[in-house]
């Protein structure tokens, strides 16, 4: 139970999304969350997102965050916030099955693309419609359990060999061009060619992909085959040879920038981002693909393997993970006594492993349990924590 006896810090209550790939059992077992319909609990949204706000209790009732933040927005999330809403949406996610190969837009594309699909008369909850908001997405996913992610385009020349073990007669040609070329904007118009094939191509592409697969014994070629069972006849299947594929083990961290194609694959994992729900897909769902328009806000430039993890700082059991975007910083504490923290915008504090106190100098006091979120405002200045645990910090630098 969470306790509190004064209303500087607020308690919240969390909206859980129950989409299919989502597992019946981790979020129960790391947070004893119950689970009594035994349903797909996959994502747990802390903040203040119209498409899953939180609430928090205020004077002993519950009110949605959003509301609260609206009172004096200003005093709430910092004055250098030019906006009436938080920068960033934090999370809890949970995969049981592998999650869509997605790409997020930058922000101009963002307001290009909202802009004209508001034009077009695309209702915002029409199947087809990919911009929901004028902002981009820029992601951080921190581990909890070992979490298999697919991120960014392995180099160029191991893509092609891949293809070519294949020997797929209807991207002959297609690859020779790439092989020859081995550019960035070679491998766009490859990938592209690759996911408009035709029906009857497309069936005789995955058949001949998981043919060669099944006789592979890479783990590249492994993960094709456990795709092949959640995802049938899906040409997202083509993605673990074109992406880098990453176990992120307890504790380690990734960032996701705009524009990159990924995949989370399995594991449960804390996750914040820019607040935004423009996803442009590529495979692996049933969801709506525009695969001009996904081209369109890819980014085609390979990344290094041994640059995906991401190099945090560390000292006094404190543990940032530094981003290259002003949407929100994310740091991790560990066994604290009466540690300082000082506050310039909204707080999302979440508890992983252990109770957690904090404590405010107007004599404030709350204790929250794992699996537990605690909003925190801007005006209030400074406050200390203790735990013999991990706390989570969602936060603005």
């Amino acid at each position: 139970m969470i306790e509190v006896t004064q209303s500087n810090f607020f308690p919240m209550n969390n909206t859980i999304k129950n989409y299919a790939w989502g597992s019946l059992d981790s979020m129960q077992d790391l947070f004893t969350i119950s689970n009594p319909e035994k349903i797909p609990q996959a994502e747990m949204w802390m903040g203040d997102h119209p498409n899953g706000c939180s609430k928090i209790t205020h004077h002993s009732h519950e009110i949605l965050l959003s509301d609260f933040i609206a009172s004096a927005p200003a005093a709430i999330l910092g004055r250098h916030q030019h906006s009436s809403n938080m920068p960033y949406l934090f999370k809890v996610l949970a995969a049981e099955k592998a999650l869509s190969v997605q790409v997020h837009p930058n922000k101009q594309q963002a307001e290009m693309g909202f802009l004209n699909e508001n034009k077009l008369g695309i209702l915002q909850d029409a199947y087809n419609r990919t911009y929901h908001d004028v902002n981009h997405k820029p992601e951080l996913v921190f581990a909890l359990t070992p979490y298999k992610v697919m991120n960014g385009f392995r180099d160029l020349t191991s893509i092609t060999h891949d293809f070519e073990a294949l020997k797929i007669s209807s991207l002959a040609s297609a690859l020779a061009d790439f092989k020859t070329a081995l550019t960035d904007s070679a491998l766009a118009s490859f990938f592209t060619i690759l996911f408009m094939l035709s029906e009857a191509e497309k069936k005789e592409a995955v058949t001949v992909l998981l043919n060669y697969a099944q006789q592979q014994d890479t783990d590249r070629h492994q993960l094709i085959t456990e795709l092949a069972q959640q995802y049938p006849g899906d040409l997202g299947l083509f993605s673990p040879l074109f992406l880098h594929t990453v176990i992120l083990q307890p504790g380690e961290a990734m960032f996701l920038r705009s524009g990159t194609p990924h995949a989370y694959v399995y594991g449960t994992a804390l996750e914040i981002m820019a607040s935004s729900d423009n996803v442009l897909r590529a495979g692996l769902t049933e969801k709506h693909i525009d695969i001009q328009e996904l081209v369109a806000n890819m980014t085609f430039t390979p990344l290094k393997y041994d640059e995906l993890r991401l190099k945090p700082k560390k000292a006094n059991n404190i543990t940032h993970y530094p981003v290259p975007v002003a949407d929100f910083s994310f740091s991790i504490y560990t066994q604290q006594q009466a540690h300082t923290i000082t506050v310039n915008s909204a707080e999302i504090l979440f508890a992983i492993d252990a109770p957690v106190s904090i404590f405010h100098d107007s004599g404030e006091v709350l204790t929250f349990n794992k699996g537990e979120s605690i909003f925190i405002p801007a005006y209030v200045k400074e406050y200390k924590i203790t735990t013999l645990g991990r706390l989570a910090r969602a936060y603005t630098s």
